[in-house]
């Protein structure tokens, strides 16, 4: 594509007791994209597409690939009141944020904590919230690399699979993503990838437009999950995207792309 911005600018962005790393790539309004439990997953299609339209921020948390571990912070709540003194810092507000998995229920966490920050709400196949139905996908039971087989419906069809989960993975990639592993069980091990009081929280999010999205397929975090985010969060839209697994943003990155732009331009 003509003007295809490919690459980014990466930062250390100072916090109180280390670094964050910070991608950041192409302009306009920004757009902070918090990614799930591993850690982050490469620039993907879904990152150079959005770096056209917005002015993509890409971090990486606390205790993941290059950004330094705050041994203080036990919880994903933690991070989000880390993340909200960055943005302060930052002098960002009216921000448009995207969060995946983990990082969907660090969005929420975040935008509950200071709504008014955000102009935009994303949250795809968000963890946080207990199912009724269903449990979420046990990450810490299983290697990492099975827990990317399974976030996918067919992995064969993806063209970025082998880019996200390596037939043959390098050590350094191993080791990050069992240093994600590690960090994601201090801060969401019990009770288990939720944190009970949210869906009270959400509430705060009444004026914060917010769209909740996910695979169809999604077998990682249940799609009871979504429908309780969707009734805690008012005015929040549900979508689905038919034929995909819980990384719709890399299994079906036409369709799902299609639905983001079109919420974060409206």
């Amino acid at each position: 594509m003509a003007g295809e911005i490919s690459q980014f600018e990466e930062q250390e962005i100072m916090i109180a007791e280390g670094k964050l790393q910070m991608r950041i790539a192409g302009e306009g309004e920004p757009l902070l994209l918090l990614h799930g439990e591993l850690g982050f997953p490469g620039w993907m299609k879904y990152h150079r597409a959005l770096s056209e339209q917005f002015r993509v921020m890409a971090p990486s948390h606390p205790g993941y690939d290059g950004s330094d571990r705050l041994d203080w912070a036990m919880h994903v709540s933690d991070l989000a009141g880390v993340y909200l003194q960055v943005l302060d810092d930052l002098d960002l507000s009216g921000i448009k944020m995207v969060g995946f998995s983990m990082g969907g229920w660090l969005a929420a966490e975040m935008a509950a904590m200071d709504p008014g920050k955000f102009s935009k709400l994303v949250l795809v196949g968000p963890m946080g919230v207990k199912p009724e139905e269903g449990e979420i996908y046990d990450l810490f039971l299983n290697l990492a690399t099975e827990f990317l087989e399974e976030s996918f419906l067919d992995p064969n069809s993806v063209e970025e699979y082998a880019t996200l989960r390596p037939d043959e993975p390098s050590p350094e990639q191993e080791e990050l993503w069992e240093v994600g592993r590690e960090q994601s069980a201090r801060l969401a091990w019990k009770p288990f990838m939720y944190n009970p009081t949210l869906p009270y929280l959400l509430r705060r999010l009444k004026t914060l437009q917010t769209l909740i999205v996910s695979g169809r397929q999604d077998s990682i975090v249940p799609i009871d999950s979504l429908r309780i985010y969707n009734e805690s969060i008012p005015g929040s839209s549900l979508s689905l995207i038919d034929q995909s697994g819980h990384r719709p943003e890399i299994e079906k990155p036409e369709d799902f792309l299609k639905l983001l732009i079109n919420f974060l331009k409206k």
